[in-house]
């Protein structure tokens, strides 16, 4: 499989749904709130999202199994080692809540490790990518720099979710006394490690394939540390999806924190 290929494809298509995304965002008369299993939001942004890249990615690489969060689970991607794992709005409620914190996420993994990433801002316009072996990259339209996690170690800088609280973390800033913290949605966490803005991401609740497998691509392309709570690697194209054993991204192993 050609990285490059899939990459430039998975970049482009994260546009193209990121700009339908914005549409939708920008007009509130399309909303169209419902609720899934988990009382979990969908809106007109996350199928037509996902109409795009679920079309784009198999007329484009036929071969290749398909996990979206909006999409069938067709069972036969277990038996591929090539499976694409999509979100194709990760932030549903950041969307709701009008914050602009919200991405499009498409990965390439290869029996169970994520080979290629690429997270699209649509806000921002924000490009963030990787892949296995090519390095990660931030394309801000005009410019396009490396990604490199810091070096920080004294005052480790801290990211949160803002929509999903947890006590085992905030037991953490306390024993850590951590008080440089940023509460941000989706996978803008990561990106904010792998471009050397913050140093620690911990996660105890589960989530989900679609919402980490783009970001450890990038975020390990970017010199971090990614691994479940338990220290082992996370793998993807499973028969259960959840990530139970929750994880976390940190950019150097000093800053690793101990419950």
């Amino acid at each position: 499989m050609d990285l490059k290929k899939v990459l430039d494809v998975s970049k482009d298509i994260s546009i193209c749904a990121g700009k339908a995304i914005l549409e939708i965002y920008n007009k509130e008369e399309l909303w169209q709130v419902e609720y899934k299993e988990g009382n979990m939001p969908l809106t007109l942004a996350d199928k037509k999202a996902h109409e795009i890249i679920a079309g784009e990615l198999q007329e484009k690489f036929p071969s290749c199994a398909l996990l979206s969060e909006e999409g069938e689970d067709d069972r036969k991607r277990l038996d591929n080692p090539y499976c694409f794992v999509v979100d194709p709005l990760d932030g549903t409620k950041e969307f709701i809540k009008k914050n602009g914190q919200f991405t499009v996420n498409i990965a390439l993994c290869y029996k169970g490790r994520p080979v290629t990433g690429a997270i699209y801002v649509p806000v921002t316009g924000e490009l963030y990518y990787a892949g296995k072996g090519l390095g990660a990259y931030l394309d801000r339209g005009k410019e396009t720099t490396r990604l490199h996690v810091s070096d920080r170690v004294e005052n480790p800088r801290v990211v949160m979710s803002s929509s999903h609280g947890c006590e085992e973390m905030e037991r953490l800033l306390e024993k850590y006394h951590l008080t440089e913290l940023v509460r941000v949605g989706s996978s803008i966490k990561g990106c904010m490690i792998a471009r050397g803005d913050a140093e620690i991401y911990y996660r105890h609740n589960p989530t989900m394939e679609w919402d980490t497998a783009a970001m450890q691509c990038i975020v390990e392309e970017a010199g971090a540390i990614f691994r479940q709570m338990d220290d082992s690697e996370m793998t993807y194209n499973r028969q259960d999806c959840v990530n139970r054993k929750g994880f976390y991204i940190i950019n150097c192993l000093q800053n690793k924190l101990q419950g």
